[in-house]
C-alpha cells in the first residue's frame, strides 16, 4: 500500500482438500491445533447455557457485508489459525488467512440490507470442502462455509475471518497456530510468537492420507522467461482468472529518478516489498496484514489497463477519491492497489505509473516470500499504528519477529521510504 507505517478487523477456516480431507482447529489446545474432525466436534458441541453469550459484529470495507455471531462465553476466546497453504494465499492475495471456527450450530446473522444471498460471491473448486465467501463489491473475504451440513446440528460449519470484526481483543480472539507451513517461508517466518507465547506450527505428515500433499500443496512453480529469455515472475489468483508476469528491474529502471525508488538498493535485480497493517487493506482482504511489492504497470505482461478493466476476471473497486483497487471477481483474491497521487504516477506518463501487487499472488519457486525477487522492508511496517489499535499483541509480535528475521537474513534492519 501507499503507506509508511500503519492498521485493520476478523473470522475461522477449514483446510480445503476434498470432503474427507480437511484440517479442523480445536479450541481445546492453545498450542498446536488438533486436526481431527472428531476432536473439533467434541470441543464445539459442549452444551452451554443459552443466556451466557456474547454478540460479535463484523463488517467489510464497503459495508455491503455486515453480520453478527453470537458465541457462548465458554467458547471465548475463539481460537484463530493462520493458514499458509497455497489455496489460502492465492484466494486472499495475502500471505495467510486469519480464520476461527465457530462453535457447532453457530452461524452469522446478517444485518439488512446485507444478506448471504445478495451481498457475497461464493467460490468453490474441485477440491473444495467449503465455499469461500467474499464481498462482491469490495472483495473482502468474510469466511468459509462447509458445503455439507454438520451431522449433529444439521447446519454447515463456519470459519469466520476474524480480521473484519469490530475488535480483536484477547477476550474474544486468540491467535494460536500457523497451519500448512511445510511449503517453506511465509507469514509464519515473520511471526513465531505473540506476547511471549509461541505460535504453534502444523503441517500434515507426508504419510497421512487425509491430507495428500499433491492436493494440498502443488509442486513448486517453475521459473519462467519471456521470448528473449529474460526472467519473469508469475502472479496468479487461485482460479487463474487473473494471471500476469512481472520482470526483474532493468538497469534503466534502477537508474530512473522516479522508478528507481521502487528498486532494492541492496540488490538492483529485486523489487521492494512491505508488510501493511492499514485498516482499509484489512477490510478489503479480510486479513490482519497484507504484503505488497511495487512494479511499473507498463512492465506487466499481458498489458493491464490503468483502470483495471477488461483483464480476465479482474474487478475494480474505487475505495476512496484517489485510490483504485482490484480483486478477482471469481475467487476474491486481492490483486492491485494504485493511487492517482504523485507518489504512484511520477510525472503522469504511462510508463511511470506504479501499482502495488499483492505478494500472495506471486508464484516464486523459492516460496511465498519470493526472496529471490524481493527485498523486504524490516525496519518499519506500514500503518503500524493502525495495527496496534486493532490487535496490539499481533502487531508487536510481527514487528519483533520481522526484526529477528532481518538480522538473520540481512545482518541489519532494512529501511526505506517509498515515494
Amino acid at each position: 500500500m501507499l503507506p509508511i507505517t500503519g492498521g485493520r478487523q476478523g473470522i475461522l477456516h477449514t483446510k480445503e482438500n476434498d470432503s474427507t480431507k480437511r484440517a479442523r482447529i480445536s479450541n481445546v489446545n492453545p498450542g498446536l491445533p488438533h486436526h481431527h474432525t472428531q476432536l473439533h466436534k467434541m470441543a464445539s458441541n459442549t452444551p452451554i447455557p443459552s443466556l451466557q453469550t456474547t454478540a460479535l459484529t463484523a463488517q467489510c470495507y464497503c459495508k455491503s457485508v455486515h453480520f453478527t455471531v453470537t458465541i457462548p462465553n465458554s467458547h471465548l476466546p475463539l481460537a484463530v489459525h493462520l493458514c499458509n497453504c497455497t489455496i489460502c494465499r492465492r484466494v486472499h492475495g495475502a500471505l495467510s488467512c486469519f480464520h476461527a471456527p465457530l462453535p457447532a450450530g453457530v452461524t452469522p446473522s446478517f444485518i439488512a440490507p446485507s444478506s448471504l444471498s445478495t451481498s457475497v460471491t461464493r467460490y468453490t473448486h474441485s477440491q473444495s470442502a467449503s465455499a469461500r465467501i467474499f464481498c462482491k463489491t469490495c472483495g473482502c473475504h468474510v469466511g468459509d462455509e462447509d458445503i455439507k451440513p454438520e451431522s449433529t446440528t444439521g447446519v454447515p460449519e463456519w470459519r469466520v475471518a476474524t480480521s473484519i470484526f469490530a475488535s480483536h481483543g484477547p477476550e474474544h480472539f486468540q491467535i494460536r497456530s500457523h497451519i500448512f507451513t511445510a511449503a517453506g517461508t511465509g507469514l509464519h517466518t515473520f511471526l513465531p510468537s505473540i506476547a511471549g507465547r509461541t505460535i504453534g506450527a502444523w503441517s500434515p505428515d507426508p504419510d497421512d492420507d487425509r491430507f495428500p500433499i499433491p492436493a494440498s500443496e502443488p509442486p513448486a512453480p517453475k521459473p519462467e522467461t519471456d521470448d528473449q529469455g529474460n526472467a519473469r515472475l508469475r502472479a496468479e489468483c487461485h482460479c487463474g482468472g487473473v494471471s500476469f508476469t512481472l520482470p526483474r528491474p532493468s538497469a534503466a529502471t534502477a537508474a530512473h529518478p522516479f522508478l528507481g525508488r521502487f528498486v532494492s538498493k541492496r540488490d538492483p535485480t529485486k523489487w521492494l516489498a512491505t508488510l501493511d497493517l492499514c485498516d482499509d487493506c484489512r477490510l478489503v482482504t479480510g486479513t490482519h496484514v497484507i504484503a505488497w511489492t511495487f512494479v511499473p504497470l507498463a512492465q506487466l505482461q499481458p498489458a493491464v489497463s490503468a483502470d483495471f478493466t477488461g483483464f480476465g476476471t479482474l474487478v475494480a473497486f474505487k475505495s476512496s477519491e484517489h485510490v483504485l483497487r482490484a480483486f478477482c471477481g471469481v475467487c476474491g483474491a486481492t490483486v492491485f492497489y494504485t493511487a492517482d497521487t504523485p507518489d504512484r504516477v511520477g510525472d503522469g506518463s504511462p510508463d511511470q505509473k506504479v501499482v502495488d501487487v499483492a505478494v500472495g499472488m506471486l508464484k516464486a519457486p523459492e516460496g511465498a516470500l519470493a526472496e529471490g525477487w524481493l527485498t523486504w522492508r524490516t525496519g518499519r511496517i506500514s500503518y503500524f499504528e493502525d495495527g496496534k489499535i486493532f490487535d496490539r499483541d499481533f502487531a508487536e509480535g510481527l514487528a519483533e519477529g520481522l526484526a529477528k528475521w532481518s538480522m538473520e537474513k540481512y545482518g541489519e534492519m532494512v529501511n526505506f521510504r517509498l515515494p
